[in-house]
């Protein structure tokens, strides 16, 4: 069966046959909804660490060597001598620990950090995470993760059977990592920093920048290029920099967009844009279907006469071709409803419909991108 996602109120409206009072084209938008301050980030953090725990469901030492390595390792820091000592860590498995150092984190703050299988451990649960140091990319130590794990999926079996639910080899731990580092950013001793826009666009940059200007009364914003506007903190301006900017992300703008239809041919989906024209043209689309039916026949000779029995192929092959049968009229649309109800009208499913839309625009009559997914 096939599947068709259409992501916008009015596709689906025209579809579903139902008449819906005219939108705009644009919503307007706040500023700290379609643009990031410069610096402003998360960081990620990664670490290698030990699960202990598990019930008979960790790695082998066949497979994982170097669990046993680790585990020797450990022991060794705790004043316990494992050299030479045969082990099967069946109840430990060998973890990479990621996690999200949000901004302006202070020392002690704790976050999430999620815990997946390195080797052939079949299941988490149960388990408890060790003292992992969670380093950044420049190799220092931000936070340091332990605690016990929770995971979403099951893994359940005997001899014949095994039944697997979700994914048992990874997990998260809420809270399990303690900040033991800062990353150095003073917002505050700022005098000029630069917003970051999350869909670049020149004509977007320049809305912001005007929106900016015009509220402070002063020009003080300024579109560098199409994903940043550079912003400038005014002289004499008593209050803190945070301030300016709770300010000025609670703008509203309307951005711009490009004439885009996005399509991803696994699953039917088709997303257009609101600002895509198509110029008059003439479509004519059909199926064509050929069907092969095989119908043995059996043969058999008479009762007294000379021969076998043998069974004799029989084809039947149809030929049927569906679809309209002249020439529909695409008329220029002026809007995303007048094209959704032009392309609606020429009754053909989403498979077809994507076929068509590459078609009118290999033929030039598309003033939109086309993106295949």
């Amino acid at each position: 069966m096939t599947r068709s996602i259409i992501r916008l109120p009015l596709v689906l409206a025209a579809l579903c046959g139902l008449v819906l009072p005219a939108l705009p084209v644009a919503a307007a938008s706040r500023i700290k909804d379609i643009a990031a301050v410069e610096g402003i980030r998360e960081n990620q953090l990664i670490g290698y660490g030990l699960v202990v725990g598990l019930n008979g469901t960790g790695d082998t030492v066949r497979n994982s060597p170097f669990t046993q390595q680790s585990i020797a390792a450990m022991l060794e820091r705790m004043g316990i001598n494992a050299k030479g000592v045969t082990m099967k860590p069946e109840n430990v498995a060998a973890v990479m620990v990621t996690a999200n150092l949000p901004a302006f984190a202070r020392q002690g703050t704790r976050i999430d950090v999620t815990v997946s299988s390195m080797g052939d451990a079949s299941d988490l649960n149960g388990g408890t995470l060790l003292v992992t140091p969670l380093l950044g990319a420049d190799g220092e130590v931000y936070a340091v993760a332990q605690g016990a794990m929770a995971v979403g999926g099951f893994s359940a079996g005997g001899d014949a059977a095994t039944i697997v639910q979700g994914v048992p080899t990874s997990g998260r731990v809420s809270n399990g990592a303690i900040v033991e580092r800062e990353t150095t950013f003073q917002l505050s001793d700022m005098n000029k920093l630069h917003l970051a826009l999350h869909n670049p666009d020149l004509t977007t940059a320049r809305r912001v920048a005007e929106a900016i200007n015009e509220h402070m009364g002063e020009r003080l914003a300024e579109a560098t290029d199409p994903s940043t506007v550079l912003l400038s903190r005014p002289v004499g301006y008593k209050l803190p920099l945070v301030a300016m900017l709770a300010e000025i992300e609670q703008l509203s703008v309307t951005p711009d967009q490009r004439a885009k239809v996005v399509i991803d041919e696994r699953t039917g989906t088709i997303v257009l844009g609101s600002e895509v024209r198509i110029n008059s043209v003439a479509i004519a689309q059909g199926n064509l279907t050929i069907r092969i039916s095989e119908t043995p026949v059996v043969s058999q000779p008479n009762a007294f006469g000379e021969g076998e029995t043998v069974v004799v192929p029989r084809t039947q092959v149809d030929v049927t071709e569906s679809g309209p049968k002249q020439l529909g009229i695409l008329q220029e649309s002026v809007s995303l409803q007048q094209l959704v109800d032009g392309l609606n009208a020429l009754g053909v499913g989403p498979r077809d419909m994507i076929s068509i839309l590459q078609a009118i625009k290999a033929a030039g009559a598309m003033q939109a991108e086309i993106q295949v997914m």
